[in-house]
């Protein structure tokens, strides 16, 4: 990827306070958007007191709460904005077992907004789980929709003579995963601008995906899944899958779907795709409940709940 002189400095002053709040111990674990409005409503959260309140709860703080070294670091990465008389950072970080994730401030209203919050750490459990099990040698691996990179980062170190290459079409996220992965320690990601795997070529042994579910009315990228209740999206994910598998290879995707009336349209649709003798799959709900506040938007007047669920596709070998 080709940066400016500008964007490589920004880039390195985030680095280097990422840096510098692992070697002060600093740890945050993100919650979901309704808990942390819930949190910060709270009296005395108006402003912050703590790096975690600053870093993780997004919370308005005056410059004396930081080091000056800190508040370099901020204005140099150009994360630094004003809030009255008050200073807020742009960027959260957040905590997941060993690493030290960069991502966007709460509330995460921007189109290029990088999130990180339960979610993740459910993908990443799952992850975990199929990489203890699976019995293919992964040499390259695929993160699609990387967002803070944290798939990728967790097969990278689980497989570090693997080549894993995470795509994204938010230029942010994939200046974030880049910067995660140097934080990390981790030389075998690399990042790759992509609309699915439409960008780049060759086949995969794992692909991994936590692509957006929900139906946003504004399509932040994120957050967008797109269809009729945010399935297109996930859809698409195993459509250009089965194409790209090696033999032997799977894809592991992750994500939610809006359960009508007990009915489980994304389940019916995968069935339809992955019928013959070519793919042996499983299809599991891990969640049956998540995003309870989201049944209040437009568009999911119908839906009684929304499910996280995890799908596991096989090529035959």
């Amino acid at each position: 990827m080709q940066l400016d002189p500008q964007q490589i400095q920004a880039d390195q002053a985030l680095l280097q306070l990422g840096k510098r709040l692992r070697a002060d111990g600093y740890r945050f674990t993100c919650v979901t958007p309704a808990t942390h409005a819930r949190v910060n409503a709270r009296p005395g959260a108006e402003r912050a007191r703590t790096l975690r309140d600053v870093f993780g709860w997004s919370r308005p703080f005056p410059p004396s709460l930081v080091s000056a070294d800190e508040l370099d670091q901020l204005r140099q990465a150009q994360v630094l904005a004003t809030r009255g008389e008050w200073l807020v950072s742009t960027v959260r970080w957040a905590t997941l077992e060993d690493l030290l994730l960069v991502h966007s401030a709460y509330p995460t209203d921007a189109s290029d907004a990088v999130f990180f919050g339960p979610d993740s750490y459910r993908f990443a459990q799952v992850i975990h789980d199929h990489l203890q099990r699976a019995p293919k040698r992964v040499e390259h691996a695929v993160d699609i929709g990387c967002g803070t990179g944290v798939g990728a980062l967790l097969v990278a170190q689980a497989v570090p003579h693997a080549q894993v290459t995470a795509v994204d079409i938010n230029p942010l996220a994939l200046r974030y995963t880049a910067i995660n992965a140097a934080l990390a320690g981790v030389s075998n990601v690399s990042v790759e601008p992509s609309d699915l795997l439409d960008g780049i070529t060759g086949l995969f042994d794992l692909i991994i995906t936590n692509p957006p579910y929900m139906l946003d009315v504004q399509e932040r990228t994120y957050r967008h899944g797109g269809g009729a209740l945010g399935a297109e999206l996930s859809l698409r994910i195993v459509e250009q899958a089965r194409e790209r598998l090696a033999p032997g290879g799977s894809l592991l995707l992750y994500t939610g779907v809006a359960i009508i009336e007990g009915r489980d349209p994304l389940l019916e649709a995968i069935r339809l795709r992955l019928a013959g003798p070519g793919w042996s799959w499983v299809y599991r709900e891990v969640d049956p409940d998540v995003f309870g506040e989201q049944l209040g938007e437009r568009g999911y007047e119908q839906v009684e709940r929304i499910a996280a669920v995890t799908l596991t596709v096989t090529r035959s070998g």
